[in-house]
């Protein structure tokens, strides 16, 4: 008597054997790709061993999560393409009266960015989407010459439609718009957004992470920058993208606690060439702009643009973090949606509390990612035994990417603590010195504190089983989240 499995009796066992025996070879030759290239111990053992033990299962989600590197892309600043590079050369020649010796000790970071620290900015701190959408529009409103947008999420609801009506508008007024958007941070983006702005003149282009034969699955990387500029007159950067959540349309988290920063001055080009090198990976196009300063009367401040993104030949944007983290003396305020750190941040952390820095990490009390947030709880009790204040925001969702260090120095960006922003994501930051500016993040982070609890020792070992095994599985997820 013989038995067969219902849908097997005709597979070939030959040609089975064979699949198998290729299947097991590829995986084979990507866990050997997985132990030369991955950048940690644990990550090449995770993917060495899964890769030969379940390489049917597990050689797909390497194509798509195992890159380490983002392909292709150039940065002129960096290893020289042609038409960049000139647009480069260009911003060199008209920043030179605005240049500025580097606050101490941060001169490291003007080679972490590859941007200098200029003088004669204008910061101007926006709290929360309905400022900072009315102070963007009203500058897309005034604009003579072009727009430049960039956002990792774009919705067609109502805030999404205000913005192509207006950049409609402008654009048969003949103002140049050239909008660029992440295509999977934006994967729910109608078709017919994108239809009716091109057909009304806007040059509205998708980021296209994965361009080019040896990108085709690289999924994992994204294009998380949220920038604005304005005939290079104005630019804006934040957490803040196009979508009703950001001016307290959700349907769950609302109130939505976010942050931008409005700015005018030489600091606006530095932006406006960031915005060009990711323009010009996605269509190969450099559009005329304005590339000649206009500071602001009395503006005071001195800044640092700091992109930070998969393609740099380091690790840009976890070098920045550290150097911040160490630099801090006095005080050092994080605030950011999300928790997941690796262990050097940690370390820094730590040590900044052990040599008496007043460090405070507020996060969020209502989670949007849940794996995340569950994640976080992995990382609490390190940091809160060596003095750390960690906080939970309960007045809404909390958003915002925020940095106070000391009493002059502040960041307000898109950059998370998480490993996507550190490694995965392309990121952006506005390092601003300004004891003015500072004293209005202080206050607005004071009042971010009023609205928070201060967590108890520990967060996670008070916690049921159950709860603790989904921590620690979230956890494990935590490069690819």
């Amino acid at each position: 008597m013989s038995f067969a499995w219902p849908g097997f009796a005709d597979i070939d066992p030959i040609a089975f054997a064979t699949f198998s025996i290729a299947v097991e070879l590829l995986g084979i030759a990507a866990a050997m790709e997985a132990i030369m290239k991955t950048r940690t111990s644990p990550g090449a053992i995770a993917w060495t061993l899964s890769l030969v033990l379940m390489p049917t299962l597990v050689l797909p989600l390497y194509l798509v999560f195992g890159r380490r590197k983002f392909r292709g892309y150039r940065k002129a600043r960096r290893l020289g393409s042609s038409p960049m590079q000139q647009m480069a050369h260009v911003l060199s020649s008209h920043l030179q009266t605005y240049l500025t010796a580097p606050p101490a000790p941060h001169a490291v970071l003007e080679r972490v960015a590859q941007m200098p620290f200029t003088s004669g900015t204008q910061a101007t701190l926006l709290i929360n989407g309905n400022s900072a959408f009315a102070t963007l529009f009203d500058a897309i409103e005034k604009a003579r010459d072009y727009v430049l947008l960039e956002y990792y999420i774009v919705r067609d609801d109502a805030l999404g439609q205000a913005l192509s009506e207006l950049l409609i508008r402008k654009a048969r007024t003949g103002v140049r718009i050239f909008f660029l958007y992440d295509e999977i941070g934006s994967y729910q983006l109608h078709n017919n957004y994108i239809r009716q702005l091109i057909e009304s003149g806007v040059d509205i282009r998708s980021f296209h992470s994965t361009k080019g034969r040896r990108n085709r699955f690289q999924l994992n990387f994204r294009n998380h920058r949220k920038i604005a500029v304005v005939d290079g007159e104005f630019g804006m950067v934040g957490g803040m993208n196009i979508g009703d959540e950001y001016v307290d349309r959700h349907p769950v988290l609302t109130p939505w606690r976010d942050t931008n920063i409005a700015l005018g001055g030489p600091a606006v080009q530095c932006l406006q060439l960031v915005f060009l090198e990711d323009w010009y990976w996605a269509c190969e196009h450099i559009p005329a702009l304005n590339w000649v300063p206009l500071p602001p009367q009395g503006a005071t401040a001195t800044m640092l643009i700091i992109p930070t993104g998969p393609a740099d030949s380091l690790e840009s944007c976890v070098l920045s973090v550290l150097h911040l983290i160490n630099s801090a003396q006095r005080r050092l305020w994080i605030v950011s949606p999300y928790f997941v750190p690796d262990p050097a941040v940690i370390s820094a952390l730590q040590l900044a509390a052990m040599r008496g820095v007043d460090v405070r990490i507020l996060l969020p009390e209502k989670p949007d990612r849940r794996l995340v947030w569950l994640s976080s709880f992995a990382y609490l009790d390190d940091v809160q035994t060596v003095g750390i204040h960690v906080y939970r925001y309960h007045a809404g969702f909390l958003h915002q990417k925020v940095w106070l260090i000391d009493d002059e120095c502040a960041m307000v960006g898109t950059t998370n603590l998480d490993n996507r922003s550190f490694r995965l994501n392309f990121e952006i930051g506005t390092l601003t010195f300004d004891k003015a500016f500072a004293d209005q993040v202080e206050t607005m982070l004071m009042a971010d504190f009023a609205q928070s609890r201060l967590l108890g020792p520990q967060q996670l070992a008070g916690r049921n089983w159950w709860f603790r095994l989904a921590v620690r599985c979230a956890h494990l997820l935590a490069p690819i989240q």
